[in-house]
């Protein structure tokens, strides 16, 4: 195994002590654009800190080229990528921050340990191409996928560097003078067209990085980038070594003409169900030590499979007083206005089956007697997770009523929020990141085997039936009792939450791949949106959930998403600026067909969450920060409509939800609830981390809790679910 890396002497002798407010506490490697820096954030977190090459920093076009990589990688932040913590792309020396992700790239993966196993190809295959679809969707298009820009990590592959540019690592260049892409992984119209380009170059791509995985080499070999570019250009790929069964996928892949190429979907589709129950990533007798980090391509022998460093080296710091503390890659679950508390279907009934898991513990020290009448809440704590590290992800289903939990190597139940008492257990074996339950009419909805939706009898725990819809998320959108789900050709079908019966299917009228972003049930709409390819403008649509009629559709300035409804039928949305930061929120009066009212926000925030009480908006960005504005009808623009603002020191944060008696509740990485007062604007009450077997460990998805009530349930790492009384947070 090579030696982890050690501090020290490094060609770059103008180390920054910081980046930002983040100190840089090693070096990991340097890369074509940049040095990459162990840091943490303030919650404890490990960061890769990717600064800009001094010479580079006063170089308009890789400044500019940096501010795009860095809007990309926000963009996309998701469950195939490296989540950006934060950023600085205007500072004298440009810096980024990502969390770590544990797993080697699959170059580093493949040369160790020679071409996949046929099971582990196929997983990789369809996790690669399901991180296509997502990032596509996003709007971006990679341009550089290769082995060395995907991580193997236990959940799946990560793809990482998002708008890299490497103009001096080659002679080839493009019109513009710089290399875009690595030569053995770019498609035709990249050497012919390169300023034409769109999706179809990822999946040329996709397909020579299987044929390296499934060879030890790539489908056009020669030392030459002129060659390997006449090659591409010119020759059929040499396939050679491919199973049997992958190889005339992998050459639709890697046909000539984009046209001829399948999409992601498409991908998946022709893999079928297996793709799903194959092995692991990551073999079982990978090295512990060998932890590569979402950092920018390396040097360490100008190779281009060596272009990612590995683990944090055993760096002397007061703050590291453990050995071996690992960052698990962190997501956080974006469905603007529809987290956890949006599932919130109020339903469900009693009853207990056989095969419940062991009861709850009760949580020392807590108040006694029960929620009923006003009582105060016992605080309660479940643990769901038989095996693995995931974090469990729960709907709520009444004040009172029921509590719906998954968790990867569990699967779901049913938990009664009073006592925190199990129900029913239907176990599943999938080992992928489990996604909160959904609630629609008379059934739950719940991640199955095949990855597929199965819908369970609430009181039960049976089957009832399976459904056509991925349980990843985004892919079912409920509105109520019916499911929207949008197809990649841009066609909406609705379901009938119980039944799964079709209610209506078509097209969104100006649409060509709309996405849902909220729900309003007073009305019954649904809000579908869409960016403009030039980022220019949005189109809104509000459509009827249960009969597909369109009550009224927009095109407003801005790029421009839903959050919330407020007033007479009034909507708010948030609006981005050019980085991708969230600077004002708008509110739309559809009667009018004007914005109401601009806020504009007293400083930017990243991927804020939004939650509102009458006309006040609070924004919970990634980092922590926490936002209170009036929004209230006045015309106009308002420029002072901060109430309060609230630094909560939370690394990263879930969606917030609003609860009983002004407070408004979110969870950090870590494991701990917070609650913030809304009125003072201050932080109340917060629980202790709770860590996985230790250690200080992150989950990739971070749920929001769930309110019923005054009982306030969160969840956290150690793969437990905990109920707090949310009338009494400075007890916590």
């Amino acid at each position: 195994m090579p030696p982890l890396r050690e501090p020290g002497a490094h060609p770059e002798a103008e180390f920054p002590q910081y980046a930002g407010a983040y100190r840089l506490d090693a070096c990991l490697g340097s890369g074509g654009m940049g040095v990459v820096h162990l840091a943490r954030s303030a919650s404890g977190m490990q960061l890769a800190v990717k600064v800009v090459h001094a010479p580079y920093a006063a170089d308009p076009e890789f400044r500019a080229r940096f501010r795009q990589e860095v809007a990309a990688a926000r963009r996309v932040s998701g469950a195939f990528t490296a989540p950006v913590v934060d950023a600085d792309p205007e500072a004298e020396r440009p810096w980024m921050a990502t969390l770590y992700v544990p797993g080697p790239t699959l170059a580093e993966q493949v040369k160790r340990n020679g071409p996949m196993a046929p099971a582990a190809l196929r997983r990789l295959v369809a996790g690669l191409a399901e991180a296509l679809r997502d990032i596509h969707r996003a709007g971006v298009i990679h341009r550089d996928l290769k082995p060395s820009n995907v991580l193997l990590t236990d959940g799946g592959p990560k793809v990482i560097d998002f708008g890299i540019s490497r103009p001096y690592d080659s002679d080839l260049r493009t019109e513009t003078g710089k290399l875009i892409g690595s030569p053995p992984y770019m498609a035709p119209e990249q050497f012919q067209r390169p300023r034409e380009v769109g999706p179809p170059v990822d999946v040329f791509a996709l397909g020579a990085v299987i044929v390296h995985a499934a060879t030890g080499r790539g489908p056009f070999d020669s030392d030459s980038p002129y060659i390997v570019a006449y090659q591409v250009v010119h020759d059929q790929p040499d396939l050679g070594g491919v199973p049997e069964e992958l190889a005339p996928l992998v050459a639709r892949c890697l046909a000539k003409d984009p046209a001829d190429r399948p999409t992601p979907d498409e991908v998946m589709a022709a893999l079928g169900p297996p793709s799903y129950e194959a092995a692991a990533f990551v073999p079982a007798q990978r090295r512990r030590a060998v932890v590569a980090a979402a950092v920018p391509d390396g040097e360490r022998d100008g190779s281009e499979e060596d272009t990612h460093v590995r683990a944090a080296p055993p760096v002397r710091r007061r703050w590291l007083p453990r050995a071996r503390l690992v960052v698990a890659a962190a997501v956080l679950l974006l469905v603007a206005g529809a987290g956890a508390g949006a599932y919130a279907v109020w339903g469900g009934g009693g009853g207990r089956t056989e095969g419940s898991r062991p009861g709850p513990e009760a949580e020392a020290g807590g108040p006694k007697g029960g929620p009923e009448d006003g009582g105060a809440v016992a605080p309660w704590r479940t643990e769901l997770r038989a095996s693995g590290s995931g974090t469990p992800v729960c709907a709520g289903a009444g004040a009172g009523g029921a509590l719906y939990c998954s968790v990867a190597g569990t699967g779901t139940v049913r938990i009664d929020p009073a006592d925190g008492r199990v129900v029913w257990t239907a176990r599943s074996s999938a080992d992928g990141a489990a996604h909160a339950p959904i609630v629609s009419g008379a059934v739950v909805l719940a991640g199955g085997p095949d990855g597929k939706l199965r819908a369970f009898d609430p009181v039960k725990g049976t089957a009832v039936r399976d459904t056509s819809l991925s349980a990843s998320p985004g892919a079912a959108f409920p509105a109520g009792d019916t499911l929207l789900a949008v197809a990649d050709d841009g066609t909406v079908t609705a379901l009938d939450g119980a039944s799964g019966a079709s209610r209506w299917k078509k097209r969104l009228a100006g649409h060509v791949r709309p996405d849902f972003a909220l729900y309003d049930g007073g009305s019954g709409l649904a809000y579908a949106f869409e960016h403009a390819p030039s980022g220019a403008s949005t189109l809104v649509t509000a459509v009827d959930a249960g009969s597909g009629r369109a009550a009224w559709q927009r095109r407003l300035d801005g790029v421009l998403t839903p959050v919330s409804t407020a007033g007479a039928g009034e909507l708010v949305l948030t609006a981005m600026d050019e980085n991708s930061d969230t600077a004002e929120l708008v509110r739309y009066a559809p009667a009018s067909g004007v914005a109401a009212t601009r806020i504009a926000l007293p400083f930017t925030l990243d991927g804020p969450q939004v939650v509102m009480a009458g006309d006040v908006a609070y924004l919970l960005g990634r980092g922590g920060s926490l936002l209170a504005v009036d929004t209230g009808a006045g015309g106009g623009a308002k420029t002072d409509a901060e109430l309060w603002r609230l630094e909560t020191g939370v690394g990263r944060a879930s969606a917030p939800v609003l609860g009983e008696g002004g407070h408004l509740y979110f969870s950090a990485a870590d494991g701990r609830l917070l609650a913030v007062d809304t009125g003072r604007g201050t932080l109340v009450g917060q629980t202790r981390a709770r860590l996985s077997g230790g250690k200080l460990t992150y989950a990739s998805d971070l749920p929001a809790p769930v309110v019923a009530g005054r009982v306030v349930v969160g969840t956290a790492p150690d793969g437990s679910v905990f109920a707090v009384d949310g009338a009494e947070p400075g007890g916590w």
